[in-house]
């Protein structure tokens, strides 16, 4: 129906790359000094906010990753933009616990229709020797697209701190109908119609994708760094602003100004950052990968305990932005390093599957972490998030040292 109207795949990629990231940055600018602030939550709700959130991808991940494998992952990646955006929507119209928490359900049912589908989707598009290419071009038209959204969030919520959270719902809305529009889907076969038998299919899908998981090391190692990389997550990101609030004496100015302003920061570092490694690193070489990728994590790792502990603020900040500026260059490395090896047919529901690991990890340290927040302090609670994480060396160590013996033969 909309066939005259599809267009380069690379193209809506970045596009989709850039919306998503600057709508995100609208709510996720403001939406931490929302939760403290207007909704008034505390160390705990916070935290559980997060574990609902992430309950609802542990339960659908799996699921919406075989529809994408079986039906259509742009088909999946609609649904799920229109999902986010109600998400959004009704967080920000409804300032209280429960309705955040009913919010969590919609938008993260929505997040799972596009994790594994959105890089399945480029990667069978584009090929796998231009994707890794693709995921680090995305990942600077969204933070050039993020740093874009912060003022406007900022300026949104000085006339009211719901402004932004409500419009990045109905913007989310938009991009779905954007992409029912444009987005092509020329790389992918679905299951033919008559073998469709819905549930044995996803059965079937799901059974090869565990077995593809289950027979490689390097499948094995992604999905126990996301166990670590799930456990840690939570509690950190959800306790940060307040940290940030509660445990410093801040400037003059007003909270989401200032919150914003850390977020401003950390995301022109991470262009720069991530504009050096693309062009610096060779994306198909598993070994540069793997070294790249230790370094960014032992940085993240020191940079968890110096934010946690600091006295000044001027420390704890720059803490900060090391760790925000490394972890976001790190994901897509992360993804171009892990996609080689994921055949096409099942990669939308390995991604999934590690997504949920990611996702369970988090609902199991979350609370723990938060816990300690509330019942020792916040930064008693982000030391243990740095320790949860401090194992992921350990696993990049012994991946590495698989690669070089899986390639020394080849060299000699």
């Amino acid at each position: 129906m909309f066939a005259n109207h599809k267009r380069d795949a690379y193209g809506v990629y970045l596009i989709l790359s850039g919306a998503t990231a600057l709508f995100f940055r609208l709510v996720f600018t403001v939406n931490m000094v929302y939760q403290v602030t207007t909704v008034d939550l505390n160390a705990l709700q916070l935290v559980l906010v997060g574990t609902t959130l992430e309950i609802t991808i542990f339960l659908f991940e799996i699921p919406t990753g075989i529809v994408a494998d079986v039906y259509s992952r742009r088909l999946s990646i609609i649904i799920g933009m229109l999902l986010i955006g109600c998400g959004f929507v009704v967080e920000g119209l409804f300032p209280v616990f429960e309705a955040v928490l009913l919010a969590q359900v919609l938008w993260g049912l929505g997040y799972t229709f596009t994790s594994g589908a959105t890089q399945a989707w480029i990667a069978d598009e584009v090929g796998e020797d231009r994707a890794g290419d693709a995921f680090l071009a995305g990942s600077q038209a969204g933070r050039i697209c993020g740093l874009v959204a912060i003022p406007l969030a900022v300026g949104l919520a000085a006339l009211n701190i719901r402004l932004p959270i409500v419009l990045s719902g109905l913007l989310f809305w938009g991009l779905g109908l954007f992409l029912a529009l444009a987005m092509p889907e020329t790389g992918f076969t679905p299951t033919p119609p008559n073998e469709r038998d819905s549930w044995r299919t996803m059965f079937q899908t799901f059974k090869a994708g565990w077995s593809l998981v289950r027979g490689s090391s390097v499948l094995l190692g992604f999905a126990v760094l996301s166990v670590f990389l799930g456990l840690y997550s939570e509690g950190l990101d959800r306790l940060w602003t307040a940290h940030v609030l509660e445990d410093y004496t801040l400037p003059n100015v007003e909270p989401v100004v200032f919150v914003g302003a850390i977020g401003a920061v950390s995301t022109l570092l991470s262009i720069g950052v991530t504009e050096v490694v693309r062009r610096r690193t060779d994306s198909t070489d598993q070994r540069a990968l793997l070294r790249l990728l230790f370094a960014l994590n032992a940085v993240m790792v020191a940079s968890i305990f110096v934010f946690a502990l600091a006295q000044p603020l001027s420390v704890a900040i720059v803490a900060l932005w090391c760790f925000q500026t490394v972890r976001g260059t790190g994901w897509p490395l992360l993804q171009a390093w892990v996609t080689p090896h994921i055949e096409s047919r099942v990669r939308a529901t390995v991604f999934s599957m590690t997504g949920q690991i990611d996702a369970i990890s988090q609902v199991a340290g979350g609370p723990f972490i938060g816990w300690i927040g509330t019942t020792a302090s916040i930064r008693a609670a982000i030391v243990t998030s740095g320790i949860i994480l401090s194992p992921v060396l350990a696993v990049f160590a012994y991946l590495l040292r698989q690669t070089q013996r899986a390639l020394r033969p080849a060299l000699e």
